[in-house]
């Protein structure tokens, strides 16, 4: 088994990065692991209080459950991923079953920060790119994805996203193997990548692709 931790700022280009990890390998070879997903049980706590959870904190993150849970699929044992709504602010009653498979991707923006995870993991990458282009991508999604007004996420860029991202996730860059500058639409270094994560799953033959 392979394991691939994939961190970065929001906005940076993660999920492009792992789209395209994906798609140069077996789909049967290869189960994703949003860090999303583990965000903490809020059931008892109200709507209101949900609300000013800063899910960009370290400590809004089940690490413990999700650690356990990467341990079990490195030692062959299937899981129940959790889910989670941004619209609840809590998980949903619903799991994904994940089998064991030769690789394990887990996405996140603070996928490198938890020193007991990043110790199962066999690559760790982290995806940069310009504060701005962050930005702009982050109201694309959120007014789309979230219900969220435009005012709404540069306040929130501001007080919560920009700091966190400057405190929590910048620093954790140097704990990674490879870093993507310029996130998802750098080509080449996606390239690099690829043909590196192919050459070292040497039991997977990958399908051949053109970029």
């Amino acid at each position: 088994m392979y394991i691939i931790g994939i961190a970065g700022g929001t906005g940076s280009g993660k999920t492009t990065v792992v789209k395209k990890i994906i798609e140069a390998l077996p789909t049967d070879k290869v189960a994703e692991i949003p860090l999303d997903s583990y965000y903490n049980d809020t059931s008892h706590l109200s709507m209101e209080e949900r609300k000013k959870i800063n899910f960009d904190h370290p400590n809004a993150f089940d690490w413990k459950l999700l650690t356990q849970q990467i341990q079990e699929l490195r030692e062959n044992k299937s899981i129940e991923q959790p889910t989670y709504s941004y619209l609840i602010s809590n998980r949903l009653p619903e799991t994904i079953h994940i089998e064991p498979c030769e690789v394990i991707i887990i996405e996140g923006i603070l996928a490198l920060w938890k020193k007991e995870l990043r110790d199962l993991m066999d690559l760790k990458i982290f995806v940069d790119a310009d504060p701005d282009e962050r930005l702009i991508r982050v109201i694309q999604r959120d007014i789309i994805e979230r219900g969220r007004t435009v005012q709404m996420v540069i306040d929130r860029y501001r007080d919560v996203l920009k700091p966190m991202h400057e405190e929590f996730i910048e620093p954790t860059k140097r704990y990674a193997d490879l870093i993507i500058p310029l996130g998802g639409t750098n080509k080449n270094a996606i390239h690099i990548m690829r043909s590196y994560i192919i050459h070292h799953v040497s039991s997977i033959q990958a399908p051949q692709k053109k970029e």
